[in-house]
């Protein structure tokens, strides 16, 4: 297999994960974002900035993952260490997303 058609199968692998992963938070980020911004409009652009940042940044971890093809390589587990980069950068970027919307919830004390 050539090393560019495996460096995109495996670009590709992780833009299919990240995409499922912003096709899950998109609703609830939005409406947890409304609730906080207290606008629809406020809501929209943060909650197209998290999309974006959700979706790019695993692939920025998975850009910087370059397959190398020898002869005792296997390209399923060059795709798969691409992937895991691109995973990676997904986490982080989910975690950060969710420190960062956390900071901004009110916290409320339980009266005794």
């Amino acid at each position: 297999m050539n090393v560019s058609i495996l460096f995109l199968c495996g670009l590709g692998a992780t833009g299919l994960a990240s995409s499922a992963v912003v096709v899950c938070l998109r609703k609830p980020l939005e409406k947890l974002l409304v609730e906080l911004c207290g606008n629809e409009r406020r809501a929209e652009f943060w909650t197209a900035f998290s999309v974006v940042a959700v979706a790019v940044e695993p692939k920025i971890f998975a850009l910087a993952c370059r397959p190398t093809l020898g002869p005792s390589t296997s390209a399923l587990l060059e795709i798969a260490d691409q992937l895991e980069w691109g995973l990676i950068g997904m986490v982080v970027s989910v975690l950060m997303l969710g420190w960062i919307v956390g900071r901004f919830i009110l916290r409320v004390t339980p009266r005794a």
